[in-house]
């Protein structure tokens, strides 16, 4: 089980609630029987109470009747990143307008945790501390910053932008410990940049495992971008611990790759929709799409931790139906559930998420409809609830 020290800071959230949520019916982990008709209580931010019958409701109580929906755990998205231009002016643009889109993007598909895998960090700390003050709705935010190879300026990166290029083990040492002293929550390194008609350019293992002994130093986790089987091989070789992407272009992760991530407890973020971004030619977007959907199956079917994630930002495809629907050829809805909750409050020990239950902080998702029915279900959110606080309302479009 890998070990990261996470900075916690849903304490923080203002406006944290007492709310009452009643005549749903809650799933309080992907494992657990539901239980039917339930209540849920918050109190400052946490959950007091889950259980059925009457309860007395004090003064000042918000009460949301949720009769015929389904209670889950907040939802985690840990592949997204705030590069939209809108996000630019996130230290100054007016609240209503960055809400409008956080809904958008991300509170409206339930999501209360997000990893942001790249951006620009000014960007994104400001960001960061206006939603942590309870000025702007949104999830908790954690942070990685990004490590490319030399001479490994990916095509679908804007030329003009300069990138953080380590050519040595000693520039991604320095380029890491920047991060680390930034107070960023991991690392992103691009084992391997995809240059269009030319060759892929691998990070060399030594660069790669550079940066991983500074963050795991910090215990804080490094996520990797492979390409093919050689950004694969290289990340794994340096210890990395999440794999950003499939690699669909190759036909399926090794056996010798699929024994390595289970050894060193390797996670996996398959964004099996992105690859219906990068081809205009359904055909090709189907092989594509299919080709990851192999990648899961083998993934999961040795047990590996499956995180959910989508990649947007990169794409502006927000909704997160089809995302459900490709996984949902891999695995069950309850192992899709734990890709959004309890997988990745375990693998990043946050022990206070993931789960329904009394002491658990109070990020929840009220669903429209059972995922046990449809997995597409779990995109049907009708509110979306962190730290006691309902940062989303499907009232709201109405």
């Amino acid at each position: 089980m890998s070990v990261f020290l996470l900075v916690n800071l849903a304490a923080n959230v203002s406006s944290a609630q007492n709310l009452v949520l009643r005549g749903a019916k809650v799933y309080l982990s992907p494992t657990a029987a539901a239980i039917e008709n339930a209540i849920v209580i918050v109190r400052r931010g946490k959950i007091e109470m889950v259980g059925t019958g009457k309860v007395r409701v004090q003064k000042g109580t918000e009460v949301i009747d949720c009769t015929g929906k389904v209670i889950v755990a907040g939802f985690w998205n840990s592949h997204v990143h705030f590069t939209e231009a809108l996000w630019s002016g996130a230290g100054t643009m007016a609240s209503s307008q960055l809400e409008a889109h956080m809904q958008e993007m991300l509170t409206r598909w339930g999501f209360t945790t997000v990893w942001d895998l790249g951006s620009n960090p000014d960007d994104t700390l400001a960001l960061r501390k206006r939603v942590e003050s309870g000025e702007v709705p949104g999830p908790h935010i954690l942070m990685a910053g990004d490590i490319f190879p030399k001479n490994g300026h990916p095509v679908y990166v804007l030329a003009e932008i300069q990138l953080p290029e380590a050519s040595t083990p000693q520039e991604a040492e320095q380029m890491a410990r920047g991060y680390m002293k930034m107070g960023l929550d991991g690392i992103k390194l691009f084992t391997g940049a995809f240059m269009g008609d030319k060759p892929v350019v691998n990070m060399d293992t030594a660069i790669a495992k550079a940066a991983v002994e500074v963050a795991h130093a910090q215990g804080k986790p490094v996520f990797t971008h492979p390409q093919n089987y050689a950004g694969v091989d290289n990340a794994l070789n340096a210890s990395v611990d999440i794999l950003a992407h499939t690699i669909p272009t190759e036909h399926g992760f090794t056996v010798e790759e699929l024994a390595q991530m289970k050894r060193q407890h390797t996670a996996l973020i398959p964004t099996l929709t992105l690859w219906t971004t990068v081809t205009p030619n359904e055909e090709a977007q189907k092989w594509l799409v299919q080709s990851g959907v192999n990648e899961l199956k083998a993934f999961a079917a040795q047990g590996g931790a499956v995180l959910f994630g989508t990649d947007v930002g990169f794409t502006s495809k927000y909704d997160t139906t089809q995302e459900f629907e490709f996984m949902g050829r891999a695995m069950g809805w309850k192992d899709i559930l734990a890709s959004l909750t309890t997988n990745p409050s375990e693998y990043f020990r946050t022990p206070t998420k993931g789960r329904v239950e009394k002491g658990m902080d109070a990020d929840l998702v009220v669903l429209d409809a059972d995922p046990a029915a449809d997995v597409r279900n779990l995109a049907k959110v009708s509110y979306t609830i962190r730290a006691g606080k309902v940062i989303y309302s499907g009232a709201q479009k109405n």
